[in-house]
């Protein structure tokens, strides 16, 4: 059966050749031109995946998206756009959007973001049918451990049974009928050790053996050995293990229990006798003790964490992969081991199941043991008593941090995409400009219009060069070289850098560095390209201020007990509001047709490799200061592979 989809455009050309390729994937496609048009069809058919444009009339993608998710949560919904706007992907995100696609669309992006939402929507799936298939497996445990309590009880209650049987023994065939629904042998004996009742179980294993000797189904030839014999002889109840031949003529071990009936002036007038069948109840045991192995198995090689909560919230029980990645103490709080809280966190699933008896589901960031983030999708399910109440939930959750950073970085992809052609648009602009002065020049001989078109060509061709560099080292996976490294030293090769930048321009540099701080781990190669980077830009800051004041630039190494402070100020132009809020943003450039809008992008994500961070203060005509924050110990970096 082909799985539906809905696609929603204003142009019915992107619907046509659109729906096109969908069905050609293998969907069953319906179509609308307009929000309020999508949701009458959407609630007709219901469809696990939703194309929507942003842009419509009527209705546009982003309130059909809300409306979507208000009614379907679970429903997956892909944005499309030809316009590429990180604050427009960033809104969509934030309304739980699958993702983001910009337009021209191309034929793999859009396969990788359905191939996405089918994941995500098997995912939930599975989840699903694991959460109702451990909710049977727990009770039917705990309906087998309750039946073998039933049988460890009969010798518990034989001194009750005999305070009974004592106001019925006037009549044998009501009061043995008291014991027909028991799962044992049960008999009443005389004082001439003759068995005058026995129950319907009895009856059905044994055969019937009333008015026989009491030991007749231990030994045929005396009765010496028969518990019943003793219990009168003494008037206490017994309790002992035998061998007793079956109806069909097997042989098997019982445990026996004898307890007196005695009369109103305190005589043993009878007595009865149970019997349990040993081997039923090693049976029984064998089987429970296996259920509760597969139990064990299955709780612990589940691909997701998995605990038991009270009311309270208080873990009762926790599987091994939970165990392994976060703290586990007995007794202790979901939300102080997941987020180091006091209290209950907001909307907990948890909470909600005891609530409602409903399966509740969420999203959000966890700490490790180790201090790892981890973003992890939960479902709950009850756990209920034979009465039918709720006494602990089961919490699963799956790590979908690989998950969602992917989404993160293929967002990023579709917004650099758009981006990059509109930058490469204006390169090719200018190139083809110089091309013009070029070819002019030699036509006319004119050697100062050759001149302008080949300064042109160059300028053109460096900031290709630089935008391709920016756009390699951004897509490239890294493995961070970690290395230790003499702090000075190494301020002081910045320096030496970035020293030529700053010749033919009235521009002074002055630093200060903290002979005490000696040295500590990181990858010198790419914190350089972070510093010099900023540096250079705070230099551009400076070039570009025509206020005609002295210019300085500072850089300054600082460090407190844990860290270590790369400091630069520049008395340049500043930044306003907009600025500070886009600066780290990929392609956002304020150094118009000079720069790329990559470099203060990368070395952001750099120093996040390294458990830092760049934190900017600036105003307008006043100036700019960077201060990057790394930590010493290389026991806070994360020591994996990273991608920038």
């Amino acid at each position: 059966m082909e799985e539906k989809i809905l696609l929603v455009d204003d142009e019915e050309g992107i619907r046509k050749v659109l729906g096109i390729s969908l069905m050609d994937i293998g969907y069953q496609v319906f179509t609308a031109e307009n929000g309020t048009e999508a949701l009458a069809v959407f609630r007709q058919h219901t469809p696990p995946i939703v194309l929507t444009d942003i842009k419509m009339p009527v209705m546009d993608g982003i309130d059909l998206l809300r409306q979507i998710k208000a009614e379907s949560p679970d429903t997956e919904v892909i944005m499309l756009t030809g316009h590429g706007d990180m604050d427009l992907a960033i809104k969509c995100l934030k309304l739980e959007a699958t993702d983001f696609i910009t337009k021209p669309i191309n034929d793999d992006v859009l396969e990788i973001a359905l191939k996405r939402a089918r994941d995500r929507i098997d995912m939930r799936t599975q989840l699903r049918a694991y959460t109702e298939n451990l909710e049977t497996l727990v009770q039917e445990q705990a309906a087998r451990l309750i039946n073998s309590e039933r049988q460890a009880a009969v010798g518990q209650a034989m001194e009750g049974l005999s305070t009974v049987m004592r106001d019925i023994a006037g009549d044998l065939n009501t009061g043995i009928n008291y014991f027909n629904e028991l799962p044992c042998f049960v008999s009443i004996h005389n004082r001439n050790h003759e068995i005058i009742a026995v129950n319907s179980l009895y009856l059905e294993r044994l055969g019937d053996h009333t008015g026989q000797a009491s030991g007749f189904a231990y030994s045929e030839d005396s009765t010496t050995r028969s518990p019943v014999v003793e219990t009168f002889a003494t008037g206490n109840g017994t309790r002992s293990q035998a061998m007793v031949t079956y109806a069909d003529g097997t042989r098997g071990p019982v445990m026996v229990h004898t307890a007196p009936i005695r009369d109103s002036h305190g005589d043993v007038e009878l007595v009865v006798e149970i019997v349990a069948d040993i081997g039923e109840v090693r049976r029984l045991q064998e089987r429970l003790q296996s259920t509760q192995q597969r139990y064990q198995q299955l709780f612990d090689q589940a691909p997701c964490y998995i605990t038991v909560q009270t009311p309270d919230l208080t873990i009762r029980a926790a599987n091994r992969r939970f165990q392994e990645d976060f703290d586990l103490t007995v007794g202790a709080f979901c939300h102080k081991i997941y987020k180091d809280r006091d209290q209950a966190c907001p909307d907990c699933p948890v909470v909600k199941t005891f609530a409602d008896g409903g399966s509740h589901q969420c999203e959000m960031e966890v700490t490790s043991k180790r201090g790892e983030s981890y973003r992890v999708l939960i479902q709950t399910a009850p756990i209920r008593d034979l009465a039918g109440n709720i006494t602990h939930v089961m919490e699963m959750s799956t790590n979908v941090t690989r998950t969602r950073r992917l989404e993160d970085q293929l967002a990023s992809l579709g917004l650099m995409i758009g981006s990059v052609s509109h930058g490469i648009k204006g390169l090719l602009t200018g190139l083809d400009g110089g091309m013009y002065l070029l070819d002019s020049g030699f036509k006319k001989e004119n050697q100062q219009q050759i001149r302008e078109g080949w300064d042109t060509v160059r300028f053109m061709v460096g900031r290709i060069r630089d935008m391709v560099l920016d756009i390699l080292f951004y897509a490239k996976e890294k493995d961070l070289k970690w290395e230790t490294v003499d702090v000075p030293a190494f301020a002081e090769e910045v320096l030496h850098t970035v020293g030529p930048k700053l010749k033919g321009h009235d521009i002074t540099l002055t630093h200060r560095f903290d002979p005490a701080i000696g040295r500590f781990e990181m990858d010198a190669g790419i914190v350089r390209s972070a510093l010099t980077n900023i540096i250079e830009n705070a230099v551009e800051a400076c070039r570009s201020d025509r206020s005609g004041r002295p210019h300085e630039i500072s850089f300054h190494v600082t460090q407190d007990a844990q860290h270590i402070y790369f400091n630069v100020t520049d008395n340049g132009i500043g930044m306003d509001e907009q600025t500070r809020a886009n600066v780290f943003t990929p392609f956002f450039s304020s150094k118009g047709e000079r720069g790329t809008g990559l470099g203060l992008f990368i070395s952001n994500r750099i120093l996040s490799q390294h458990g830092g961070g760049i934190f900017l203060e600036s105003e307008p005509e006043t100036g700019s200061r960077f201060s990057i924050k790394i930590p010493k110990k290389a026991s806070t970096h994360p020591h994996t592979h990273a991608s920038l």
